[in-house]
């Protein structure tokens, strides 16, 4: 099975460096197949045949923590799952330049209701969100964006069970693994 790790809070400010030629190596090591990196982010497209989610996060995050010495929180996504969201995202995500799009993905054990739940009601004059399956979909116009409450969500509980790519990434990602089946 094709699956995307995400890979939470490297390379940000100086801190918590990790390569990605070394990112690659850590996961070939770890027996994964047909592996690619995408930016300096932490996006890492592999093959494996384990089909639990839960296993392959706490697989990942053991492997990563071994081989560069700091704990890493890891989302794991399967590409089918992805394209999946993607093909079910509202209208509104990813297209008007004047906004920002993210996609948040939430680490497992945690889901996107107890992440929603935590980050607290939309202001629905200022964001949109949408979820589908452990993926939400998040806009909010650039002039408005301090206003938001998901812009107010570094920091929180819900923080830490997620990791966030811009809409432009997300599409990119799934790109690139459907160049690789």
């Amino acid at each position: 099975m094709q699956y995307i790790a995400l890979l939470r809070g490297i390379n940000v400010g100086g801190k918590n460096k990790v390569s990605m030629s070394d990112l690659k190596v850590c996961f070939e090591k770890a027996g994964f197949q047909s592996i690619l990196t995408y930016i300096n982010s932490g996006n890492v497209i592999f093959e494996s045949e384990e089909s639990d989610i839960v296993k392959l996060v706490n697989q990942c995050a053991g492997i990563l923590q071994k081989e560069f010495g700091f704990p890493i929180s890891v989302a794991v996504i399967n590409v089918d799952n992805l394209q999946d969201a993607l093909e079910h995202a509202p209208e509104w995500w990813g297209e008007d330049p004047d906004a920002k799009h993210n996609a948040i993905f939430v680490i497992p054990p945690a889901t996107a209701d107890e992440v929603t739940i935590e980050a607290g009601q939309i202001k629905p004059e200022y964001e949109k969100i949408h979820v589908h399956g452990e993926i939400i979909f998040w806009s909010a116009p650039l002039t408005t964006f301090s206003r938001t409450r998901w812009s107010k969500i570094v920091g929180t509980k819900a923080y830490q069970h997620i990791t966030i790519r811009n809409a432009n990434t997300t599409r990119k990602l799934l790109e690139l693994a459907m160049s690789l089946k």
